[in-house]
């Protein structure tokens, strides 16, 4: 028996839960678990339908992880080494999958300012050109 084969059914069940929350629209935005690259960390929606899209083959990368792990346990090591390599590459793939779909998703609209809720004059975008492109010293316009 190869205690080595504990790593991926380890592995393989932490990818598995991710997988499953990820798939059922449970796994909130966070630091450690499910996709997480600039395009799915855009906004609390692109990240729940990244990981609804990766979240079977991720599911599926984890039972891959635990089968293998499992088999391990008893066939040998070269069992569990497939096993961990299947389970790495299937989980990339749903994790490019994931970000996929986050690239595809409209980006947000931006925010509005205060002062201009509801207002579609325009104003606030010319304010603010002029604003950078004037800046706060103007000794040298207009000879004054």
């Amino acid at each position: 028996m190869h205690l080595l084969a504990l790593v991926p059914l380890v592995v393989g069940l932490v990818v598995a839960a991710v997988g499953v929350l990820g798939l059922r629209e449970r796994l909130p935005r966070n630091r450690f678990g499910g996709v997480r690259t600039p395009a799915t960390l855009r906004d609390d929606e692109t990240f729940r339908v990244a990981n609804k899209v990766a979240g079977l083959p991720i599911a599926v990368a984890g039972a891959v992880g635990i089968v293998s792990g499992a088999a391990g346990l008893v066939a040998g090591l070269a069992v569990t080494l497939v096993g961990l390599v299947g389970m790495c590459a299937i989980a990339l793939a749903g994790g490019m999958l994931g970000h996929r779909a986050a690239e595809a998703m409209p980006a947000p609209a931006p925010e509005l300012p205060e002062g201009c809720k509801g207002c579609v004059c325009g104003g606030c975008e010319i304010a603010t050109a002029l604003k950078g492109s004037v800046g706060a010293d103007v000794t040298g316009v207009g000879g004054e």
